[in-house]
């Protein structure tokens, strides 16, 4: 069977590694996107997180700007901005002026959560957590500020107006499908950590989708987790990782991502067990041939058009190497 063309992008979050800093991880992040620009990468998206120690992405329109200089010619944006915190005409001045800069590379995913707990949330809002409910309100604020024909408008943003700025709706539930469908925008869901309505989803997103002059037809893009080796045993020794960073959230004792374990430290705890797979149902581990096989069943399963992963290996130069295998996996679902 030949498989249309499935892109493939890498969803970067910064992750600080087990003794090292947010420079550190910042300077990993770059190291990666330069190398990636170079293979056959669609896109790298930042994420907007808050109040996570061990996360380095929470000013995401600067670390955007900082990948797209190291970068030529790969899109950069962000997996997502949490609209909900920010005011509209901020976002449309920053990625205005990321586009200004940086001409047909910059993306803008939107998403409702807050991306961080409700305390901060309410630092971030200005204990107004209301600004949730207004989402789709202001998604098109947003699309106003950047049409060139805002031009009367007595509040326009510069820059930002005529950038041409794609924007894209995020999420994990079905409220957010039926939002990019009624909007006709491409719509991210993000399986790799939040998996349980993903088929629904999908389904909604497709059956419910209106044109619109950003988007013609549906652009689905699934976010998982990829774990790459050169052998299968290797890869499910270094997806340990993954695993217990997983346990750190389910349990709210966060860590650093750490070197790999011989089992997951949670191992034996029924609970635990239990609630990080359903977390990371959506993780596909193993070679090149096995990585391929495994996610071209479900590109097929969910109707992708186009695969986001996360990347959360702990030794630099193996994680480098799974960009390679990654790429060559897609190659091969490309090909077969």
């Amino acid at each position: 069977m030949l498989m249309k063309n499935i892109r493939h992008s890498l969803l970067e979050l910064a992750t600080v590694s087990k003794n090292s800093t947010a420079g550190e991880a910042i300077a990993r992040a770059k190291e990666g996107a330069e190398y990636i620009d170079k293979k056959n990468y669609s896109r790298i998206w930042l994420a907007e997180h808050h109040n996570m120690e061990h996360i380095a992405s929470s000013a995401t329109a600067v670390l955007i700007g900082h990948i797209a200089q190291a970068t030529q010619r790969i899109r950069v944006g962000s997996g997502g901005i949490m609209l909900p915190n920010h005011a509209p005409l901020v976002i449309a001045e920053q990625f205005g002026t990321l586009a200004s800069i940086y001409p047909g590379r910059i993306d803008l995913g939107l998403g409702r959560a807050p991306g961080t707990d409700q305390l901060t949330a309410m630092a971030l809002r200005r204990n107004n957590l209301n600004t949730a409910f207004y989402f789709k309100d202001d998604v098109l604020e947003l699309q106003k500020l950047f049409n060139p024909e805002n031009a009367t408008a007595k509040v326009r943003a510069f820059p930002g107006e005529g950038t041409d700025v794609p924007l894209w709706i995020l999420g994990s539930s079905t409220d957010s499908a039926y939002l990019a469908a009624e909007l006709g925008l491409p719509y991210a869901f993000a399986a790799h950590f939040a998996p349980a309505m993903l088929m629904q989803a999908s389904d909604i997103y497709r059956q419910n989708f209106k044109p619109s002059a950003q988007l013609q037809e549906p652009y689905f893009m699934v976010c998982v987790n990829i774990i790459a080796a050169d052998t299968n045993e290797e890869a499910q020794f270094l997806s340990s990782s993954l695993f217990n960073l997983f346990a750190g959230i389910v349990t709210n004792h966060r860590r650093p991502l750490s070197a790999p374990t011989e089992k997951p430290i949670y191992k034996g705890i029924p609970e635990i067990e239990r609630a990080v797979e359903s977390m990371v149902n959506c993780t596909f581990i193993g070679n090149q041939e096995s990585l391929a096989n495994q996610l071209k069943e479900f590109i097929i399963q969910v109707n992708a058009n186009e695969i986001m992963h996360t990347n959360y290996i702990f030794d630099n130069q193996k994680r480098i190497k799974a960009f390679d295998i990654i790429d060559n996996a897609f190659q091969l679902i490309n090909t077969e």
